[in-house]
């Protein structure tokens, strides 16, 4: 629901530390807590590869001692492209290194001070939950949650976290970016007037797909392929197109009451592709009243447009650098690399005693995302309310390897999530 207002003084004091980090963002002075941490990587896909990389790779007195992966070969291929680039700071041994679904409890267990969460989202409310119960700092990719019961996790996860003192900083990587945190400022400070209507998009083409082997059960071949079920995934609005939700809510201070629009599945029509949509186009409505389309679409041989619109009574703006109108004005500030930056915060926060802790925020824009897909799946008008007090799960209670048949592809009209 609707945040605190803040000046754009205000905000700008509020981000202070995290902006100080971008004139140095290798070295650190000594301060409160340890200036040497482990760091422990659960998920060892491509997004995870390059996590360990900007974290470890890029702050000073961190070691990587221990990964963990569902399956042994992306183990063993994230392990080969990180010792070669992280050089001495790679710590991880044969003891270390783990496979399974249990290989997440190993890795939390291994004696790390740090966890990177970028398995499939599906799997990531479990994940933070083990993490804070055993008392560990967490940088989790977004989404955080496929589901209302996974949002609400986090949630909860987020609150444990707070009275333990721990730090947890989300994937929304934006929100690190200093264009974007100058213009979104200004924004709220009224740079533009009131915000009466908006847009995001993430419309691009197909992304990868890896092709059935016949020694796969239907479970490995579903978290192999993860972007195609939604219960891995939460299918594109929230996998993906939740960057640029979280921007717009990020801008005017609150999550969407209510949700309508359509999508579906035109061109990945073929069973490889799971049962998740190809595009969606979406009104969001937020407490005061703006309107924001919300469009997203993978496709091949389509158009590429990704980003930000947002308009107000005195202008308009990306979000990103620039504001038109009354109040014109360009960011030309440097721009330091954001995928590096928050984990720069992260283990800022933990060696100052000085906790971060988005996981609320990133929950919420997690399930604003639920609500565009849930209007299009559904083809009704779908609230806040209703989709955080659901119970229903998409996540299974146990997973092992063997048969899952595939859900039907959501029908407008007929299904109900």
């Amino acid at each position: 629901m609707p945040g605190t207002r803040l000046s754009r003084r205000d905000f700008l004091a509020a981000s202070a530390a995290t902006t100080l980090t971008m004139m140095s963002p290798i070295a650190f002075p000594h301060v409160v807590g340890s200036d040497r941490l482990k760091v422990g990587l659960i998920g060892c896909g491509g997004r995870g590869t390059g996590a360990a990389r900007d974290c470890v790779g890029s702050i000073e007195g961190l070691t990587l001692t221990a990964m963990g992966d569902l399956f042994a070969d992306r183990l063993e291929s994230s392990a080969a492209d990180l010792k070669a680039g992280l050089g001495e700071r790679y710590q991880v041994t044969g003891e270390t290194m783990f496979s399974g679904f249990d290989a997440y409890r190993k890795v939390i267990g291994s004696g790390v001070d740090v966890v990177i969460l970028t398995a499939p989202p599906g799997f990531r409310p479990a994940h933070l939950a083990a993490a804070v119960e055993a008392g560990k700092h967490v940088f989790m990719e977004k989404p955080v949650a496929v589901d209302a019961p996974g949002v609400r996790s986090v949630i909860a996860s987020g609150e444990t976290a707070r009275e333990k003192g721990l730090s947890i900083v989300a994937g929304t990587q934006r929100r690190y970016e200093p264009g974007y945190r100058d213009v979104i400022a200004r924004i709220r400070d009224g740079a533009i007037g009131e915000v009466v209507a908006g847009s995001c998009h993430w419309n691009q083409g197909g992304l990868w797909m890896y092709p059935r082997k016949a020694e796969w059960s239907d479970v490995e071949w579903q978290i192999r392929n993860w972007l195609y079920f939604t219960w891995l995934s939460g299918d594109q609005p929230v996998e993906q197109h939740i960057h640029n939700i979280d921007v717009i809510n990020w801008a005017l201070g609150a999550t969407p009451v209510k949700a309508f629009g359509t999508g579906g599945r035109q061109v990945r029509t073929d069973p490889a592709y799971g049962h998740v949509f190809d595009h969606f186009a979406v009104e969001l409505e937020y407490p005061n009243g703006a309107v924001v389309t919300s469009m997203c679409r993978q496709q091949d041989g389509t158009a590429t447009k990704v980003g930000e619109l947002l308009i107000g009574t005195k202008g308009r703006s990306n979000a990103a650098g620039w504001i038109k109108g009354e109040n014109a004005y360009r960011f030309e500030g440097p721009r330091p690399n954001p995928y590096v930056e928050e984990h720069i915060a992260l283990i800022r926060a933990i060696r100052t005693g000085t906790p971060i802790n988005e996981a609320k925020q990133v929950a919420e824009s997690t399930m604003s995302a639920i609500m565009v897909r849930t209007a299009a799946y559904t083809g009704q008008e779908v609230t806040w309310d209703e989709l955080m007090a659901s119970e229903a799960s998409l996540v299974p209670d146990t997973l092992e390897f063997g048969q899952m048949p595939v859900a039907p592809v959501p029908t407008p009209g007929r299904s109900l999530a």
